[in-house]
């Protein structure tokens, strides 16, 4: 399989799900009083989901009184896309009680994602929420701690409208995200009155719920919200009429292309002059990263700012001694520790690291062996094959799947291992979004690809994020489509 096949970045766009609309009603009469809202509506709304112009699922919220006060809100949803290689397929009912003043009391979420199914229960007492979830059979209890009150998501939209949408005012609240689960900080911010971009009358809104991108809102004079926008259009949310859906939700289908394949790809200036695998070092210029997203330089790349929003990396034989002093410290604890889908510390896992590593002399010797198993290992495929005890057993999965498999053998056998994503070359015409790891070896990162079988992994990969969880990776949304890729200097064997 060639790269173009399987070296997407395993993206999941959170707003897909996340982003529910209300309607609601409030007095015409000046801009803040016109949208002015006095409580929650009591109703149903249905939503189109789609990313790239294509409808991929859809959402409806219910808003109830509920017997015992306040209000029951119950929102669910579908989604079937493939974005970059990832295919994700998820379904979800959320059901909250809150009070007259919007603030969680209680929480109820099933949510079946690609095929696994969990269920959380929660409370809210005091400043504390206390969390019992359920997944593949085990039963685990969290609380978390939050300040002042805290808004679920599908309400945070009538937030401001509740406290009274004055211009350029912004609203800080806390909101409790249960796909991870955690609890969020989030500054919602009224814009004014803005038709929406197909020239409705509307106020807009605009929060961060998702770092490093817009995520805009417009409501109607009646108090309606008409589009939520994250990423410029890229995930639209539109209210629609029940009647529009029924095709749709009769027939949900996986989306039948990669729908941001020519979006994502980077292609650099000018190309490589040969192929990447006879790369001996590199070092690139990229313009467009944005200030707020850390860089990875701690090793295995040098990668510094050099002012407007453009940074410098090189890799192998250009990179020199220079490490810059906001580089991350090496914390090695974390890089030992089984995670959620890196199961290091199950028992077949750690059986089967010993077994391929037994009688290896050092931890090079190791990390080869461990790179080569995985990559014959697991079938090359588009989907993420899931954690590490999954793919093990379905033998399948995408660049994301590999690096996870090979973390954690590589942690249950005491090597410090982390999951990074970037760039990659593909033949040297362009660079796509990709997921590889790296170990801890001699008290310096090395680069293993784990799809393509390199140890160390070939000077192309530039390693932008860490971390394999979608909020490690909503920083892309910042950067996929924006940036641009100057060869500066490139060195072969």
């Amino acid at each position: 399989m060639s790269r173009r096949s399987m070296s997407y970045l395993c993206v999941l766009l959170t707003a897909a799900l996340a982003a529910v609309f209300v309607v609601f009603a409030a007095p015409a009469s000046a801009q803040s009083d016109r949208y002015r809202l006095k409580a929650p509506p009591l109703g149903e709304r249905w939503f189109a989901i789609l990313i790239d112009q294509e409808q991929v699922g859809f959402s409806r919220l219910r808003i109830s009184q509920a017997a015992e006060g306040g209000y029951l809100i119950e929102a669910d949803g579908s989604v079937r896309m493939k974005i970059m290689g990832f295919t994700k397929e998820a379904g979800s009912r959320e059901v909250y009680q809150i009070g007259p003043d919007l603030s969680l009391l209680t929480v109820a979420v099933e949510q079946t994602i690609n095929g696994s199914t969990s269920r959380l229960q929660g409370r809210v007492v005091g400043t504390t929420l206390q969390l019992t979830r359920e997944a593949e059979g085990k039963k685990t209890q969290r609380t978390l701690r939050f300040k002042g009150s805290l808004i679920p998501g599908p309400v945070l939209n009538l937030l401001p409208l509740v406290k009274g949408p004055t211009p350029n005012r912004t609203y800080r609240v806390q909101t409790f995200d249960p796909e991870e689960p955690t609890i969020k900080q989030v500054k919602i911010t009224v814009l004014g009155e803005e038709p929406t971009p197909d020239g409705r009358p509307a106020l807009k809104l605009r929060n961060n719920l998702y770092p490093f991108v817009a995520n805009e809102i417009w409501v109607d004079h009646q108090g309606n919200t008409l589009l939520e926008s994250v990423r410029d259009g890229l995930v639209i949310t539109r209210a629609e009429q029940p009647e529009q859906l029924a095709a749709f939700i009769s027939g949900i289908a996986l989306a039948k292309k990669d729908l941001i394949y020519d979006f994502s790809l980077v292609r650099p200036t000018p190309p490589l002059k040969a192929a990447p695998n006879h790369l001996n070092g590199l070092k690139v210029a990229i313009t467009g990263y944005p200030e707020g997203i850390p860089l990875l330089s701690d090793g295995w790349q040098q990668a510094e700012r050099k002012g407007d929003n453009t940074i410098e990396i090189r890799t192998g034989a250009l990179r020199n001694n220079h490490i810059p002093p906001d580089a991350p410290l090496f914390v090695g604890q974390p890089y030992l520790q089984p995670a959620e889908g890196i199961e290091s510390s199950a028992p077949e896992i750690i059986a089967l690291a010993r077994e391929l590593t037994q009688g290896l002399p050092d931890d090079r010797a190791k990390v080869q062996a461990l790179v080569k198993w995985t990559a014959g290992w697991l079938e090359d495929t588009v989907e993420d094959g899931g954690g590490a005890l999954v793919s093990l057993k379905t033998r399948r999965g995408n660049c994301q799947t590999h690096a996870k498999l090979y973390t954690a053998l590589a942690r249950a056998v005491g090597i410090p291992t982390r999951f990074v994503s970037g760039l990659v070359s593909e033949n040297g015409s362009g660079f796509l979004y990709h997921s590889w790891a790296e170990s801890r070896l001699n008290g310096s990162w090395i680069a293993v690809d784990p799809t393509f079988n390199q140890v160390p992994a070939d000077p192309s990969h530039l390693a932008f994020f860490e971390g394999h969880r979608v909020n490690d990776l909503t920083p892309l949304m910042g950067i996929i489509g924006k940036i641009r890729l100057t060869i500066l200097e490139e060195r072969y064997n």
